[in-house]
């Protein structure tokens, strides 16, 4: 009787086989950050755009923009609110030609904003929106049409929130009606000033973050603060320090203004 002659797997096999796991690997690898981005441009175009055009419809149907009076406009978010320029208003702490205008909400203001929420019964962003007859963007769910839920890196949830409200003149981010949208990562916020503006460039163009102010003409730009290595405790704008963002952190968040075109 013949034996059969027992064999293994040759190192030619052997070799292919490892190639066909470390491409799988590798592909698997590849596809997390393919995925990521095409979240991101998701967010641009189902949200940010989307507010954009709510935004800019409210305006055309209202013939001023949001907060604005009707019948003796300012062009300035909320305008209607404030004294003319040059006016003292509540007490002192502030004149006209210097007003910090609070923000147009829904809710709370977003985390990091320097401007107060408008508390004036009525100036509720989706409010507004629905007594001009303004379909919203989805965002996270009905009544939170201005929120807008994705994971950042290390796969922990983040809230983006927008908010609307006008900057005077010489605002160190750019002046004039902007939306403000609070809870980007760094990463998302350098994504989206690269398809706004084309370049990631914190200091210049329509996508800008709050804070970083325009300082010498035709200089070279500056870069958005923090990076995926900072935690949630160190976000801000400066001098960014040693990151010491773990894998179970949620990583550092951003407020960016949007120049609006009204």
């Amino acid at each position: 009787m013949k034996r059969k002659l027992q064999r293994g797997f040759t190192l030619v096999e052997m070799a292919i086989v490892l190639v066909i796991i470390g491409l799988i690997l590798g592909a698997i690898t590849i596809g997390k950050d393919v995925q990521r981005n095409a979240e991101y441009t998701k967010i641009k175009q189902k949200f940010i755009d989307q507010w954009v055009i709510a935004y800019n419809a409210q305006t055309q149907r209202n013939g001023v923009v949001l907060g604005d009076s009707q019948v003796a406009p300012r062009l300035m978010v909320n305008g209607a609110n404030f004294a003319p320029v040059g006016t003292v208003i509540s007490g002192g702490d502030m004149t006209g030609a210097n007003a910090v205008f609070p923000a147009i909400c829904r809710g709370a203001a977003g985390p990091g904003m320097t401007h107060a929420m408008e508390a004036t019964v009525g100036f509720d962003l989706r409010l507004m929106m629905q007594q001009a007859g303004v379909r919203m963007p989805p965002g996270r769910a009905e009544g939170s049409e201005d929120r807008y839920v994705y994971l950042d890196s290390n796969g922990n949830p983040q809230e983006l929130q927008i908010c609307f409200q006008w900057n005077r003149p010489n605002d160190p981010a750019g002046s004039g009606n902007v939306m403000v949208i609070t809870g980007l990562t760094p990463d998302l916020a350098r994504a989206l000033d690269q398809m706004i503006d084309g370049k990631p460039d914190a200091q210049e163009g329509m996508f800008r973050q709050q804070g970083v102010a325009n300082g010498t003409a035709n200089a070279p730009g500056v870069q958005w603060a923090r990076d995926n290595q900072h935690n949630i405790t160190q976000s801000g704008v400066g001098a960014a320090p040693v990151g010491t963002n773990l894998d179970e952190n949620q990583i550092a968040t951003l407020v960016a203004y949007y120049k609006m075109n009204q």
